[in-house]
């Protein structure tokens, strides 16, 4: 049974990048974690809180590689494992809040990302926060945007009233780290801006990279349909990304939840047309509901099947489970995929805690 803290641990290094976990998925340390920190030869133990043999085991893996690239399965001198690279929380900064920043700000949020919005207009900042942002920061665009710090995982859509706020916004985000920036706006004031920034000395790869007009070409009219568009863009250039963790809700459950929370499916290995990639998560909970997705369908219908006969056995705390989409019962569902997934299936609870996890 897989205690608390190690979710506590996850949820404390959210925001960082450069950080992975490993789960022994064989063998006599089935179902041991370790949390690490850092890159290639300079990862740092976070959890368990005191090192064992089978940490020094997987310190010493982790030492000897020259950097892993995507999670999977790897055998190490404790076995088989279960590599995951986690990936910071997806954030989406918006710049302005007027009538097409409101339909940009629910579809993000439905989508999975943390939104931010900057206004510097109290009444239009105020949609914001009830259109659902996670946080919103109403003063002017230079002064709001220092208090943004950017990083890999944050993606900026510039939706402002007019051209100069435009490139106050710009100017200040291309001084920070940042994975898309986005700007609305015809050809003829895009064009304006981006001459001004010319003549500031910013270089034409970096005017290149911003995406303006802002969107995927969908012929788009009203803010709803141009909210489609800029979310389509974003999400093509999030998913080109590294991704890997915990969506926040499933994370959330897990740490507000009650004393019985659920099993914890992730897939561990994928071959073949397989909807979801590996490291996706869901969380079944004992009542038979689930919190994220693995791919529907017939092989989603067998996880959760067996995630809570596992629950309710009281026995075994962590199972790998194999799920077949291109046997006979899933032809019946007509949703033949033609691929394989393992799946490995951990009861959480807050019952147990410390550094025994099964």
């Amino acid at each position: 049974m897989q205690g608390i803290q190690f979710y506590q641990a996850v949820d404390a290094l959210a925001s960082q990048n450069g950080c992975a976990a490993l789960t022994a998925v064989e063998g006599g340390y089935l179902g041991r974690k370790a949390l690490f920190l850092g890159q290639q030869d300079t990862w740092r133990l976070i959890w368990p809180p005191k090192p064992d043999p089978w940490t020094d085991l997987c310190r010493i893996w982790l030492g000897e590689i020259s950097g892993v690239k995507q999670t999977g399965i790897y055998t190490t001198g404790a076995g088989q494992v279960f590599c995951e690279l986690f990936s910071g929380e997806k954030k989406l900064v918006v710049c302005g809040g007027g009538h097409v920043s409101i339909p940009i700000i629910q579809i993000a949020r439905m989508t999975g990302f943390a939104v931010t919005v900057l206004e510097d207009r109290p009444e239009f900042a105020d949609r914001a926060k009830k259109a659902g942002a996670s946080a919103v920061i109403c003063a002017p665009y230079a002064q709001g945007l220092a208090q943004v710090a950017g990083d890999a995982d944050t993606f900026f859509v510039i939706v402002t009233r007019g051209h100069l706020y435009d490139q106050i916004c710009l100017e200040a985000i291309l001084n920070k780290e940042y994975a898309y920036i986005g700007m609305m706006g015809s050809r003829k004031r895009t064009g304006i801006v981006k001459q001004n920034l010319a003549g500031s000395g910013y270089a034409k790869a970096v005017i290149d990279g911003i995406h303006t007009p802002i969107g995927l070409a969908i012929g788009a009219r009203t803010p709803q349909e141009i909210a489609v568009s800029v979310l389509a863009e974003v999400i093509a250039v999030k998913n080109k990304l590294p991704d890997g963790g915990f969506e926040r809700e499933i994370l959330d459950a897990v740490l507000n939840g009650t004393e019985s929370i659920g099993v914890l499916s992730t897939i561990i290995r994928r071959e073949g047309s397989a909807p979801r990639d590996v490291g996706t998560k869901m969380l079944v909970r004992p009542d038979g509901s689930c919190i994220g997705t693995v791919g529907g369908g017939s092989a989603e219908a067998q996880i959760k099947e067996q995630a809570l006969r596992l629950l309710r056995s009281g026995r075994a705390q962590i199972e790998i489970m194999h799920a077949d989409l291109s046997g006979k019962e899933a032809a019946k569902e007509g949703m033949v995929c033609g691929g394989t997934l393992d799946v490995m299936l951990e009861v959480v609870s807050k019952k147990r805690d410390g550094n025994s996890d099964c």
